[in-house]
């Protein structure tokens, strides 16, 4: 059996949330210091967020490994309200406690994940060993539950920019692979 891995990164700093937000000078550093990471690491594919910081944060990676970057629309963040919350943490936590919660204009938990793992499973049937997956830091967090059930509300705030994951789809098994 062949071990194929995903490397799920969260994009590193943004000046903010909207799908057209820039990384910060920070987060170029941060980005370049991924590059140096995956230097050392077989890579045969990287896809990727439709999000610009997402896209920015890989694009020094796929210039250094040669290869194109895979924009999937599911790897976008998850959206959890068309409308402004003031409590919006309160209600994310919730999302986590209720997988099937839906607030107004979101999606939940459940469908996210769902949009998340569409995309691990083309992986899992393609040859590739070793794909790159960049997304944020509430999908990449229900991602991550679904290998582990305890990684939850508390684990996502934990999350840092950038941040990696290896995930081994061959045995089912996570762990958290960056310490910068």
């Amino acid at each position: 059996m062949v071990e194929q891995k995903v490397y799920l990164v969260r994009h590193c700093e943004a000046e903010g949330q909207a799908a057209s937000c820039q990384l910060t000078e920070q987060g170029e550093k941060q980005a370049d210091s991924l590059r140096g990471f995956f230097s050392e690491q077989r890579v045969d594919q990287i896809i990727t967020s439709p999000f610009e910081r997402a896209i920015q944060t890989i694009l020094p990676t796929a210039q250094e490994h040669q290869l194109d970057l895979y924009v999937a629309d599911d790897l976008q963040e998850r959206k959890l309200s068309s409308e402004n919350l003031p409590d919006w943490m309160e209600r994310l936590e919730q999302t986590y406690q209720d997988f099937e919660l839906k607030i107004t204009g979101g999606e939940s938990s459940r469908e996210a994940v769902g949009r998340g793992l569409k995309i691990l499973t083309d992986i899992k049937l393609s040859n590739n060993k070793a794909t790159i997956v960049v997304s944020h830091g509430g999908l990449i967090s229900l991602i991550l539950n679904h290998f582990d059930p305890s990684f939850g509300f508390k684990e996502w705030k934990n999350l840092t920019n950038p941040d990696i994951f290896e995930i081994n789809l061959t045995r089912r098994e996570i762990k958290r692979i960056w310490d910068q």
